[in-house]
């Protein structure tokens, strides 16, 4: 009775957003639909193990509710609950080899429903809001220097298989995109791909490192969070910078500042963020986006001197 009767007041406490409803429905489904219900049980669940105290609205991203909370002993945190899936579940891992350089620091993680309690930054400071875009790119850049800088632990998503899939499915995405341009734009990704694909390298990537998903923290000017982590190479983490904040006249200046930072041989990391082109081509059946296509126009016809 204690157990309904705490879940039942949760229930009250929390409101899940409608947008994280939708989307769940969306990209999952009745798997989805079961997750968002259960959402206030687990929440309860979780702030009693813990021993938690709720401490501000819940937020969330496109599949990921977030709730404020202060733990026993007083210190700000936030509760995260996500269903596991392929690019989620080497979150927790990730986070524990970063332990807090250049990345959100975990704090517990319970396995079997994937919840983590993380600690709290500045969800009001988002890295997108400062106005200086190349000050931006060079916070990425040095973020990136610091979480690719080992290599990945056993078990992780690896570049070279995922490398290999869009090799394999390739052929069928071709067959879907009706403009002959962009059918020869994404044949030449491919081709870009194959020639790196021998050696995807084995750091430990973050995928999804763009300017909403660093925050602002007392303890460091900006640390990232949601990994989508694998293993490979840096080369395959500069498209969400490139993509993100989008200005044509920018787009070689970012490659070359983050390749100058990451100290990336260039040929290599053009080949891979044109593979990030060719990932979104076959994920996706609709055109491809012009600016995504301008992002592949100017790295292919951009030959700057290595440093």
């Amino acid at each position: 009775m204690r157990r309904f009767t705490h879940a039942s007041r949760v229930r009250h406490v929390i409101d899940i957003p409608a947008e994280l409803a939708a989307t769940q429905e969306l990209h999952n489904g009745d798997k989805g639909r079961e997750f968002i219900a259960g959402l206030p049980a687990l929440v309860a669940e979780f702030l009693e193990r813990w021993q938690l105290r709720p401490d501000g609205s819940p937020m969330h991203g496109v599949t990921a509710l977030v709730l404020p909370v202060v733990l026993n002993d007083g210190t700000p945190a936030v509760l995260k609950l996500q269903l596991r899936d392929e690019e989620s579940a080497g979150e927790p891992v990730a986070l524990r080899v970063w332990d807090g350089d250049g990345a959100v620091r975990l704090l517990d993680h319970d396995p079997v429903t994937h919840t983590m309690l993380l600690e709290r930054l500045d969800s009001t400071r988002m890295l997108s809001a400062l106005p200086d875009t190349r000050e931006a790119v060079l916070v990425i850049a040095g973020l990136l220097a610091h979480l690719t800088a080992g290599p990945a632990p056993t078990g992780m998503r690896r570049l070279g298989d995922i490398a290999r899939a869009m090799r394999d499915e390739t052929p069928a995405a071709l067959k879907r995109i009706p403009d002959p341009q962009s059918r020869r734009l994404v044949a030449d990704c491919a081709a870009a791909v194959r020639e790196v694909a021998d050696e995807p390298g084995d750091r430990l990537l973050h995928w999804d490192l763009h300017y909403d998903n660093v925050l602002a923290s007392d303890r460091a000017p900006w640390l990232a969070i949601d990994p989508k982590p694998l293993a490979g190479d840096p080369g395959f983490e500069l498209w969400p910078a490139l993509d993100n904040r989008f200005d044509a006249d920018e787009i070689t200046w970012r490659f070359d500042a983050m390749t100058d930072v990451l100290g990336l041989d260039r040929a290599r990391a053009r080949a891979w963020t044109l593979g990030r082109l060719l990932q979104n081509a076959i994920w996706d059946s609709r055109p491809l986006a012009p600016h995504h296509v301008e992002i592949a126009h100017r790295l292919r016809t951009h030959r700057s001197r290595q440093p």
